[in-house]
């Protein structure tokens, strides 16, 4: 069909103003589904709820037990150990109070949501990790150098078993948290699971110092307190860059970058991608794509096509929560 210079003119600004026209209904149906989204985060918080109270419980009672065990057991190692236990009551509650603030609606103040407070909790329990390994890797080391050994009383039988136990459990713990962190993606979950394990870890230097101190080897608690040390911090630090970068627009991986990009061009009339990016939001992602089409749809056509991509993005990506498409003249 022939199209005088007038008809390409009014095609070009219908296009530049679908650009904005389909990124406003792109958002305006991002909003319905931030709705949906609150729904599936309120089943999420609950579920790590669920996680927090019974990770509590249980250190609770391990604490009480380990307690006991450092005192009738003649062990000062496990005594500090049962104090280090009751830490973790302190990261739970922190991860808990990230997660149910990061699950809040969208407000006037926040209108793209809260997601970044769990991102803040997570950094939180990742300075309280690497603060109980510092601790750990200090008392050992000040313990090598004092040389003070022969004062270390020799624990009973009582003692070590708690220590297994102990190592047991927290084991227990940490499996069970992360696979909720890993169910619901959560960041700070997936922290207070690691520091349960930094808990255990504790415990196998207690372990360790308890049956140095009964075969005549006490030195092989602070040699093992400070190994232990090294192994927590480089935890942290891994817990504290992951959550650095859901706080900084940090990209998608590629792969998840290139799935997205396949599906924008497998849509109906979508020629080519100009831009597209992708930046990280505690657990969700948001999306900016601008796509080409023919210069000679019309305003109507063009965002039928920019809402067909949005929906396509949405539905392959249930991460995604919000998506703006624009639309260019190919």
């Amino acid at each position: 069909m022939f199209m005088g210079p007038g008809h390409n003119k009014v095609a070009a600004d219908d296009i530049r103003i679908c650009g904005t026209v389909c990124s406003a209904g792109a958002f305006f149906n991002a909003r319905g589904k931030i709705i949906g989204g609150n729904i599936m985060q309120k089943s999420n918080e609950q579920i790590a709820m669920r996680a927090g109270m019974t990770s509590i419980i249980i250190n609770v009672f391990l604490s009480i037990f380990k307690l006991c065990a450092g005192i009738f057991g003649n062990s000062a190692a496990m005594i500090a150990d049962a104090v280090h236990s009751l830490t973790d009551l302190v990261s739970t509650v922190v991860a808990m109070v990230g997660i149910k603030l990061a699950g809040q609606k969208p407000d006037k103040n926040h209108p793209y949501g809260h997601e970044r407070f769990e991102c803040v909790a997570t950094l939180i329990l990742a300075a309280l990790i690497a603060v109980v390994g510092i601790g750990i890797g200090w008392a050992g080391l000040q313990m090598i150098i004092s040389g003070c050994f022969n004062e270390i009383g020799i624990p009973s039988l009582l003692a070590m078993v708690a220590a297994i136990v102990s190592i047991c459990v927290k084991e227990g713990v940490y499996w069970y948290m992360r696979s909720i962190a890993k169910k619901i993606d959560s960041s700070a979950l997936m922290a207070d699971a690691v520091h349960s394990r930094a808990d255990g870890l504790s415990s196998i230097g207690s372990l360790i110092g308890i049956l140095g101190a009964r075969i005549g080897f006490p030195v092989l608690d602070s040699v093992a307190a400070i190994v232990i040390c090294l192994f927590i911090l480089k935890t942290a630090f891994s817990i504290f860059v992951d959550a650095i970068g859901r706080l900084t627009d940090k990209a998608c991986d590629d792969k998840t970058v290139e799935e997205i990009r396949t599906v924008i061009l497998a849509q109906a009339e979508v020629e080519g991608i100009d831009q597209l990016k992708t930046r990280l939001a505690g657990n969700r992602i948001y999306v900016d794509v601008e796509i080409c089409v023919n210069p000679s749809f019309t305003l109507q056509e063009a965002h039928d096509i920019s809402q067909n991509v949005h929906d396509a993005i949405e539905r392959e990506f249930p991460k995604v929560k919000h998506c703006m498409v624009h639309v260019n003249p190919a």
